[in-house]
């Protein structure tokens, strides 16, 4: 069988639907496509949501999480994948005993509640992310919350952010974003690798529209590395993606909007 060449870099992401577009696998793909980069899924859960809020979660059944996965794996070869909501611990288990034979870097937003504050994750699922999949994290990106879930304590300041980065680190991940939109004032970002810490500022946007931001911001990082750029390179051309598309921002549905993917 001829083996063709991609016009594009592939990446795949596996993470959870959000049939309102705003957030999950549609933000993803819509980010891929503004990178110019071509997208397969797999599916972890399916919602039932839109701008003003989640009203139920329905998590895949692993085999067929893992069989999506397979079947992408197979026949497009990924550059880079993501992983966003994944619903479960067997999940994230399983997904972990995959990445370790992947020769792709691999994006882990750590997904534990929607933007509305839903549930996503079900409560063994920060242990199963601790010992299963953040060990091989190319890039784990936790906004506040998920951070202090993961590492046992509050971050409420830059010195905190630093000391959830490098007990992150010590889990396995090779770098680490810590996302400040939780933060007073700005929302300062900071990268941590085994060789030092970066800031990534920028300046707080005055709108309610930001669902979607950490999946877009983590599809973005994704986008990067299947075009082969380095990670710190794939991050910041990420996060000035992501501050425009909230600055974009339009207006649809009643509630939290979505970003604007075509900036």
């Amino acid at each position: 069988m001829t083996t063709l060449t991609p016009l594009f870099p592939t990446a795949l992401t596996i993470a959870g639907s959000d049939p309102s577009g705003g957030a999950g696998i549609q933000a993803d793909l819509k980010t891929f496509h503004n990178f110019k980069v071509y997208g397969a899924t797999a599916i972890t859960l399916l919602t039932v949501q839109n701008t003003c809020g989640v009203s139920r979660v329905q998590v895949m059944p692993v085999d067929l999480v893992m069989q999506q996965i397979q079947a992408v794996l197979e026949d497009i070869p990924p550059s880079a994948a993501k992983t966003g909501a994944l619903g479960s611990a067997e999940i994230i288990e399983a997904i972990g005993a995959g990445a370790r034979h992947w020769t792709f870097p691999l994006v882990v937003d750590p997904v534990l509640v929607s933007k509305h504050g839903a549930p996503l994750a079900s409560r063994d699922c920060v242990d199963a992310y601790r010992q299963f999949l953040i060990p091989y994290a190319d890039v784990l990106m936790p906004n506040l919350p998920e951070a202090e879930e993961l590492c046992g304590f509050g971050i409420d300041s830059p010195e905190l952010m630093e000391r959830a980065a490098k007990t992150l680190l010590d889990l396995g991940a090779k770098s680490v974003v810590i996302k400040g939109g939780h933060l007073e004032g700005d929302p300062v970002d900071m990268y941590f690798d085994s060789a030092g810490h970066q800031l990534l500022p920028a300046k707080r946007i005055d709108t309610q529209n930001t669902h979607g931001t950490g999946c877009t911001y983590a599809a973005a990082v994704t986008a990067g590395l299947a075009r082969g750029s380095k990670r710190i390179t794939a991050i910041e051309a990420a996060k000035k993606f992501v501050t425009a598309a909230i600055g974009g921002n339009f207006e649809i549905g009643r509630g939290i909007g979505p970003l604007n993917h075509w900036v």
